[in-house]
């Protein structure tokens, strides 16, 4: 299985729109009802939003390609970009996903072992995350590559509020 990952640029907005709702959909659908999760995805996942997001020049999305297929993607902020107050040698992700038929192949840990790359080759002390407190498998995956609950944030799905874990794997 051939894999590459690629930074995004804004030729790419429209495919990263396409797969980051697949995605969150994939994930959430479950969960949540449909209004919220709607709202949700119209508001998040705009192209307008999209493509502010991709010219924060503290962050980065990058896609996995398994052959020619995106297969998923994650989204890197660090400085004023992170969506918590952190400091400057912290980076976070902010999105991690895979499409639902690329999971259970190995392919996290590919993006996961990216953004240790990029930690170590931007001096980073640490790497921290979100993640939904009832999202067991999510969580399970981070910790497996170090990261421990550090702290908690609310995250609003419409009127609902549901409560993120905020994970932290320091660095040596």
């Amino acid at each position: 299985m051939e894999t590459k990952i690629k930074l995004c640029g804004l030729n790419d907005v429209y495919t990263l729109q396409t797969l980051s709702i697949e995605t969150f959909k994939e994930t959430f659908e479950a969960d949540n009802t449909e209004t919220d999760l709607q709202n949700y995805l119209d508001k998040a996942y705009s192209l307008e939003k999209l493509k502010a997001e991709i010219q924060e020049k503290f962050s980065h999305f990058y896609f996995l390609y398994v052959g020619r297929e995106v297969a998923g993607y994650i989204k890197v902020n660090t400085k004023s970009a992170q969506t918590e107050a952190m400091s400057d040698d912290s980076l976070e992700i902010e999105r991690i996903y895979l499409r639902r038929s690329y999971q259970q192949h190995g392919l996290g840990k590919l993006l996961m072992n990216h953004v240790f790359q990029l930690a170590k080759e931007n001096d980073m002390k640490a790497i921290w995350l979100g993640v939904w407190e009832r999202n067991t498998k999510a969580i399970s995956f981070y910790e497996k590559h170090g990261f421990a609950q550090t702290g908690q944030h609310s995250f609003f799905m419409g009127e609902d509020e549901q409560i993120d874990w905020i994970m932290t794997k320091e660095l040596s």
